[in-house]
């Protein structure tokens, strides 16, 4: 029809899992099979996966960092869908923190009316990690954390493993969110997104006992 408007397009901000893509070092490899083949005779082809669920893109749930916490089922979808704010935190080679924080809003010309409840995070990881796993990845300072919870945001989302260093053992950045309610999306493929606001669709499978699942995450741009 006349006069309508085009509808953004959607930009896919999943790492894509293949076979042997690196997973978190002890974590359980990912694999794909196939018990079934056309090819041999059978009437369809039917395949198996095996991975940790924290393998690529993935959300984190509660649980998987406090024992209290809640499991994936417990985690609110409406936080997982919405306005999101890309911000570029690449400059720097240390845990991102609130001054870094700042900077990249004062870049990415924020609109009055503050900050959306999502904030992704590129902090300078290649949306393809090879059959490398990333060892000297940026975390996030728990002080970082705490100012994005003071300015209203539910959902930090990184294009790092985890937000927390490799060898952390006290996971202080994974605590900061549990304090603070912050729902973490960890392994996103941000290398080719503009900074600015879009719409995120980030939607993990039904696995309500789990303590995180490998999502599919989208971005609409608005505006």
């Amino acid at each position: 029809m006349t006069g309508e408007r085009p509808t953004p397009p959607l930009l896919d901000v999943t790492r894509a899992l293949a076979a042997g893509h690196p997973n978190w070092p002890g974590d359980v490899a990912l694999a794909f099979g196939v018990g079934a083949r056309i090819a041999d005779g059978d009437a369809v082809n039917v395949g198996s996966i095996a991975t940790s669920l924290h393998a690529g893109t993935h959300v984190d749930a509660p649980w998987h960092y406090d024992d209290r916490g809640a499991r994936l089922g417990g985690v609110d979808l409406r936080r997982l869908v919405g306005e999101a704010l890309v911000l570029d935190v690449s400059a720097g080679d240390d845990a991102v923190s609130v001054s870094a924080l700042e900077a990249a809003l004062t870049e990415a010309e924020t609109p009055e009316g503050g900050l959306p409840p999502r904030v992704l995070l590129h902090t300078g990881e290649p949306d393809a990690w090879g059959t490398t796993f990333p060892t000297g990845f940026r975390p996030l300072a728990p002080a970082a954390v705490a100012w994005l919870a003071e300015r209203g945001v539910r959902l930090v989302g990184t294009d790092a493993p985890s937000v927390d260093p490799l060898t952390s053992k006290d996971l202080p950045a994974h605590r900061a969110c549990a304090a603070h309610d912050l729902t973490i999306v960890e392994g996103l493929a941000l290398e080719r997104i503009a900074p600015g606001r879009y719409e995120l669709i980030c939607l993990p499978l039904s696995l309500p006992e789990a303590d995180a699942s490998p999502a599919r995450a989208l971005l609409r741009p608005l505006g």
